[in-house]
């Protein structure tokens, strides 16, 4: 048993996930604090003010932890939805009132996506008011604010897959509205119909956005959100260098 778990332990694919023993001497104990995810979140030096609750309040965690639900719940839902005009909201109706768990998971997808949508815009209000939008952080914000508009993007294209009275027309309403844009909103309205009305290819284009394109996109910008946020120093309270804590030291 023993030579058992020796041969376990020293293959390489236990070495690719854990690349330090028990923490029984220095050197591993080293490698554990030195490997850690958690440091690798932060920059070297952190403000004493940033790493307070009531200063960020989570809501960037918060975003992204229902970014994660919604994908899961999402994923579940695709197993008994078909995006089409005449099954969907038979497919709806059967998941509420036939699928077990169905009516809970779906009121999790959709009261996490109009969760998102509120924490994001509370998110960008605190960054805002926190000046976290100036030098060297403004390529983020740019990607934050792509990023709102994203989460729009994906509860807007969400409101018409349940195929009833509601989402019909407050599609058609929305893509009216979007179709009197400058310029460009004729051919958007166009394009996001795939004719001149709501129906079959509307209905398709808007589940492919909302399933591939939209989270697709909100994955990668989400993870350069995350990255940029290390790369340019933390928080925005970072810039008072005087009330820095440096987590390499005591």
């Amino acid at each position: 048993m023993s030579r058992l778990t020796e041969g376990i332990t020293r293959s390489r694919v236990w070495r690719s996930f854990f690349r330090h023993g028990w923490p029984d001497d220095e050197l591993n104990r080293s490698l554990i604090m030195t490997t850690n995810i958690y440091f690798h979140l932060h920059p070297v030096k952190v403000n004493r003010q940033s790493i307070k609750a009531t200063y960020s309040w989570g809501l960037g965690i918060l975003a992204t932890i229902l970014f994660i639900i919604l994908g899961i719940t999402g994923t579940l839902l695709m197993f008994y939805y078909v995006p089409s005009t005449e099954q969907a909201y038979q497919n709806i109706v059967d998941l509420q009132t036939k699928v077990s768990y169905g009516q809970l998971i779906r009121n999790f997808h959709r009261w996490s996506a109009q969760g998102m949508v509120l924490i994001v815009v509370l998110h960008m209000m605190r960054v805002f008011y926190t000046g976290a939008y100036k030098p060297p952080r403004e390529f983020n914000w740019i990607v934050g604010v792509v990023l709102l508009l994203l989460t729009l993007g994906a509860s807007f294209t969400g409101y018409l897959l349940p195929w009833d009275q509601l989402s019909y027309w407050a599609i058609t309403v929305g893509t009216n509205v979007a179709g009197y844009a400058p310029v460009v909103g004729p051919d958007m309205r166009m394009m996001l119909l795939g004719g001149f009305e709501v129906g079959q290819a509307a209905l398709t284009r808007f589940y492919a956005l909302h399933i591939i394109v939209i989270p697709g996109a909100l994955l990668l910008l989400i993870s350069l959100h995350l990255w940029r946020v290390r790369k340019d120093g933390g928080l925005a309270a970072q810039n008072k260098i005087d009330d820095s804590l440096d987590i390499r030291g005591d």
